[in-house]
């Protein structure tokens, strides 16, 4: 059994796979409580273990439970921590009103955020372990959780997902940057997680104010170039990236207006990394 804190949220973890436990506590190392603090309410009981039925003998699967309850289809046993990931997102991302959600990396630096909104293949998740391997500290990879009264972003550290060719791009570019196991021939492709810095888990309950909104796009060719955004563009290109901006109506809108008025919007495309950083330093050092 585990007990995972990673600020807003407590998960409880069980499971008997080797793997799942060996991940957890590699990638997890610095966010586990003791097995005895079970008195402690946990937002997310799930538990992790291969399905009851014959196939598991001559076809290895594993499920994902969430308070009992199954609601993906098993998948094979070797994607068993990928499959604690996907579904943790899915948790948070199903059960979460308090907070505005956005589908969006959260990187801080000079105690300013930074949102980086991701649509498939765009390149936030590479963008976002370059600058926390250059020394920006971590909230999120997956999301971006938002206090709706203060406008406060909220750290959910956990480890960065990478993809294919961004796992080689970061191990390759930053020796610094720990990964953990590489899972092949998954839905997305080969699949491996880069461990969140000590500092980011240290940091987990230091909460900031957001600074700047930036959509980046990888193109292969493609000279660094940021622009600014128009606000309104920017407003329904979040609204579009969130959780659960619908189910929070008026507020979520009001939440959004105010975000988007108090912070600088860009868009930003780019294909060499070092450029980036260089670019994304020089943002944060202007006052």
């Amino acid at each position: 059994m585990f007990y995972i804190s990673i600020p807003p949220f407590d998960v409880q973890l069980e499971t008997d796979i080797p793997a799942v436990i060996n991940s957890i506590n590699h990638m997890y190392q610095y966010a586990l409580k003791p097995v005895e603090d079970t008195e402690k309410f946990s937002d997310f009981h799930i538990r992790i273990a291969s399905p009851s039925s014959i196939r598991k003998y001559y076809r290895p699967q594993v499920q994902f439970y969430i308070d009992g309850k199954t609601p993906f289809k098993p998948l094979p046993l070797s994607q068993a921590f990928p499959f604690f990931e996907w579904g943790l997102n899915w948790c948070i991302a199903s059960h979460t009103y308090q907070y505005l959600l956005l589908h969006a990396a959260v990187v801080e630096k000079g105690n300013q955020a930074l949102i980086l909104p991701g649509y498939p293949g765009a390149g936030k998740s590479t963008l976002c372990a370059a600058l926390v391997s250059s020394g920006w500290r971590l909230l999120s990879d997956e999301m971006a959780v938002i206090d709706t009264k203060t406008l406060e972003l909220i750290p959910v550290v956990r480890p960065i997902s990478l993809k294919n060719e961004s796992i080689n791009v970061i191990s390759e570019s930053f020796s610094n940057a720990e990964f953990g196991e590489s899972f092949l021939d998954t839905a997305k492709g080969t699949v491996s997680h880069m461990k969140p810095p000590k500092q980011s888990f240290i940091q987990r309950n230091q909460r900031v104010q957001l600074k700047w909104v930036v959509f980046p796009r990888y193109l292969a060719t493609q000279s660094t170039l940021l622009t600014e955004k128009e606000k309104g563009e920017t407003l329904i290109e979040l609204a579009e990236n969130s959780f659960n901006y619908n189910v929070l109506g008026s507020q979520g809108f009001n939440v959004l207006c105010d975000l988007v008025a108090s912070a600088r919007c860009y868009k930003f495309e780019y294909s060499c990394l070092d450029e980036a950083i260089d670019l994304f330093q020089t943002l944060a050092n202007e006052q």
